[in-house]
């Protein structure tokens, strides 16, 4: 497949100084999960550099990354250093947000120790002095009074000016909202600066949407940020990653739409869910995570935005009803994830 370059244009200027308050952090960030072996099996191979490049020429200013994400900081870094030493890029010109918290698979530690450590150790692999965004790491799986305690820690580094915004992660909307409330009332977090979920504003589960002006409103956010519009890999003809928690059913029902969209309009079903996030979620006061593997993904990813601000697809409100009307009840389905709370 092809993809039409010349409807790709910027989506805000490129090589501005950016605030440190994540007041104009891009409409699109670039997601770091990819530059992984859970989704690549040589992610050292990527061609991260032109990706970053291009990404940035274009007006997107912000990464999102993880030390969970395998070697995605250390490549991240290896690359965004290169570029500004060659005087290619600026370190104010963008954002990096990273996580702290999560280690391995099973293995969780959110101690003001581990906290100092993984910051101290993140900011050295990403070649910078200070991280712009940082969120506690899928909540879901800690003990509420311990993400109370690695909250405080972070704001401590937010007062420091080692971290420059901090928030949480994670799964379940519903538990990720419940903590961003109680941090207000709390003296010594306050309100936090940003809530990232993922696979719950994409085309089979809209939760995130629902809770959008609660997060805004009573839990005064700067930013709701929604990430992983594909599912991690659930909404692509390719098929579902191996790790993916959904249920079978979920799965096979998701590889038979994406048949049904080819079949019957010549689509991918990564590009109709890409439109589908980008068109629900773009303007509101949060920004679209991509994960893109190549640069051709990436420009693709970038081709359904203007797609969606040009309104090349009349017919696109349609086919994410029909779309959403052949998941019958797996539509808004999740899956479990975490611990009890």
């Amino acid at each position: 497949m092809t993809i039409d370059e010349s409807i790709i244009k910027p989506i805000g200027a490129s090589g501005v100084p950016v605030k440190g308050d994540l007041s104009d952090i891009s409409e699109l960030i670039m997601g770091g999960a990819v530059f992984n072996t859970q989704y690549n099996n040589d992610p050292e191979a990527m061609d991260i550099d032109h990706m970053l490049l291009y990404a940035f020429n274009l007006g997107i200013n912000a990464l999102d990354t993880s030390p969970y994400y395998g070697p995605s900081e250390v490549l991240l870094g290896k690359s965004l250093n290169k570029l500004i030493l060659n005087g290619e890029i600026h370190r104010e010109h963008f954002y990096i947000c990273t996580k702290v918290g999560r280690i391995q698979l099973d293995e969780f530690e959110y101690s003001p120790e581990w906290i100092n450590k993984s910051v101290a150790n993140s900011l050295e692999r990403l070649h910078t002095s200070y991280i712009d965004l940082l969120h506690l790491h899928d909540i879901e799986f800690v003990e509420e009074d311990k993400i109370i305690v690695a909250l405080r820690e972070m704001r401590k580094l937010k007062d420091k000016g080692l971290i420059k915004n901090f928030g949480i992660s994670g799964y379940p909307v519903e538990f990720l909202y419940k903590i961003a409330l109680a941090c207000v009332d709390d003296p010594l977090i306050g309100s936090l600066d940003s809530v990232l979920s993922y696979s719950n504003m994409c085309l089979q589960n809209t939760k995130l949407l629902h809770y959008y002006d609660k997060f805004m409103n009573n839990a005064n956010l700067k930013k709701l940020n929604n990430g992983s519009i594909l599912s991690m890999s659930l909404l692509r003809s390719q098929g579902t990653k191996s790790f993916h928690p959904c249920s079978p059913e979920l799965n096979q029902k998701c590889k038979e739409l994406a048949v049904y969209l080819k079949e019957k309009y010549n689509m991918e079903l990564a590009d109709v869910a890409t439109r589908f996030a980008i068109q629900n979620w773009s303007g509101k006061q949060g920004s679209t995570v991509l994960g893109a593997s190549t640069l051709y993904e990436l420009k693709d990813a970038l081709a359904q935005y203007w797609k969606v601000k040009n309104k090349t697809f009349e017919e696109d409100t349609k086919i994410f009803q029909e779309a959403q009307e052949f998941l019958g009840s797996h539509f808004g389905e999740v899956w479990e994830s975490g611990i009890k709370h």
